[in-house]
């Protein structure tokens, strides 16, 4: 009897505790049913309208960016090309100004006289420099507006930083004396 009784109890243990184990997981079950993880259905398609959202804003901002890219990579191509046509190499560019300012006076009729040629580093360029030219010249008005017009008229980038004109006594020729700045590259830092 006292063995039927400890069974009893025994069987009365096991299930109380199929009992409390089935309770906690219908407890579990019912949590999981009222509270998913991850949220409900509408938490969900809410999260869903949201990343949509801002795939949507990160798309615009990645197109943006590769129009900004592009408008960059176009004026490098662009500037790049400033630079070959109006920049032209140091090596070469005192001897082609000063060749196109003889053409320029002699087209124009205007007479040379001394002239000097200084090359100067540009702050912040490690590849760019001022070449200033002082020249001399001697000529009439009209001589000189048509010298003026050839200079403007150069493949070349010349900027006419001062240019003084006083007239010779007695006579209707000018002394002219004027200083032309333009840009030249150094190719050989650039590489």
């Amino acid at each position: 009897m006292l063995r039927n009784f400890r069974r009893q109890a025994d069987t009365k243990l096991v299930l109380r505790v199929v009992l409390g184990v089935l309770l906690v997981a219908s407890l579990v079950a019912a949590g999981m049913l009222l509270f998913p993880p991850g949220g409900s259905a509408e938490d969900l398609e809410r999260e869903l309208a949201k990343l949509q959202l801002q795939a949507t804003a990160q798309r615009a901002t990645l197109e943006k960016t590769r129009q900004h890219v592009a408008a960059v990579e176009m004026g490098r191509a662009e500037g790049d090309e400033f630079l070959s046509s109006y920049f032209l190499p140091s090596r070469s560019r005192a001897e082609m100004l000063l060749s196109q300012l003889g053409n320029a006076a002699r087209e124009s009729k205007i007479k040379e006289k001394e002239r000097s040629v200084s090359i100067d580093p540009i702050d912040g360029s490690d590849t760019l420099s001022m070449m200033s030219i002082t020249a001399n010249y001697e000529g009439t008005y009209a001589d000189l507006l048509h010298f003026v017009h050839e200079i403007d008229r150069s493949s070349s980038l010349m900027i006419i930083e001062s240019l003084n004109a006083a007239p010779q006594t007695g006579t209707n020729v000018l002394s002219v004396a004027m200083k032309l700045d333009t840009f030249v590259r150094d190719d050989a830092r650039l590489q």
